[in-house]
């Protein structure tokens, strides 16, 4: 068990945010866990997980290590709310080449020059991103949006008492401190903030809840309330939207309740890539939605019309 003990100003010092590097991270985990239990959420990301991934090679010992735990410089402690991937890569190029030798060597990772790893180290995270989670970015964000919303609207009534209620099944809170019980037997030192923030980053390729600890900052990982929508089959459309629009065009507006591109359209939804483009080009040119541009992709999502449509439905 480890305790995290908290004094009533704690309160104010926390941060909910939405962090890239721990979906990077923890997906990166998933991805590497062969059949164990918990990479079974995720089976169907996995399965179209792209193959270029191999070519990772740095990124892949970098996460993979011997000892188990992960680098804290991989994780920086996000700056804002809402952090883009390539803060955070910024921040990750930035780190003193002295702690990143300590950290990996803490990982059974040694390594000779640090500060040459940190370019080609960037460069694949970038990469892999884009592989792996890119595709899935919105839907990633838009569950830690809700998780973060879901929280604040808590501590606005019935209370701030009930902020870190139900923050994951083997945490408990009460008005002194979080409580973390670990498979292993035995407990841990109680250990406090010391007056630093507390960072609560809602992760959704993660089942557990993951204090960390370090000089640069301490943040929990746990998974947001909608975590199993991020992976689960599309929903079937209702079936008066369905008479109305055709199955199929009903079915992609339906999945369009969460931002996706076409890529995701098509592969959740089973359609052909041409196919999937030609039901989105058909709703937006009716009004129904409209994409906006996120990195080199475009993301569809409602317009204030076909939300209505949609519930109506």
């Amino acid at each position: 068990m480890k305790r995290l003990e908290l004094v009533p100003a704690d309160l104010l010092r926390l941060r909910f945010a939405h962090s890239p590097m721990a979906e990077v991270v923890t997906s990166a985990l998933i991805a590497r866990a062969d059949a164990r239990p918990e990479a079974w959420p995720y089976a169907r990301w996995r399965t179209r997980l792209d193959r270029r991934t191999d070519e990772l090679e740095l990124f892949w010992r970098i996460v993979s290590a011997p000892r188990g735990g992960v680098a804290d410089f991989l994780t920086p402690v996000p700056r804002t709310a809402r952090p883009t991937l390539e803060t955070e890569l910024a921040d990750i190029a930035a780190t003193d080449p002295d702690r990143v030798a300590a950290e990996l060597d803490a990982c059974g990772i040694p390594y000779d020059d640090p500060a040459a790893l940190l370019p080609p180290l960037v460069t694949q995270i970038r990469r892999y991103f884009t592989l792996a989670l890119a595709d899935l970015w919105p839907r990633l964000r838009a569950a830690a949006d809700n998780e973060i919303a879901h929280r604040l609207n808590t501590a606005a009534f019935p209370g701030p008492e009930r902020l870190l209620d139900g923050l994951h099944p083997r945490m408990r809170w009460n008005p002194d401190a979080l409580q973390l019980d670990y498979l292993k037997d035995g407990e841990s030192p109680p250990w406090s903030l010391d007056g630093q923030p507390l960072f609560l980053l809602p992760t959704a390729f993660t089942t557990k809840a993951w204090i960390m600890d370090s000089a640069a900052g301490r943040a929990l990982w746990y998974p947001p309330r909608a975590a199993a929508t991020v992976f689960a089959a599309a929903p079937p459309p209702p079936a008066p939207l369905a008479a109305l629009l055709g199955a199929t065009r009903a079915a992609v507006l339906t999945l369009l309740t969460t931002p996706s591109s076409t890529g995701d359209v098509a592969e959740r939804l089973g359609l052909a890539p041409a196919t999937a483009s030609h039901h989105l080009t058909a709703l937006r040119d009716a009004g129904l939605i409209v994409a906006a541009r996120s990195g080199r992709r475009l993301h569809y999502r409602h317009t204030d019309l076909g939300e209505r449509l949609h519930s109506m439905g």
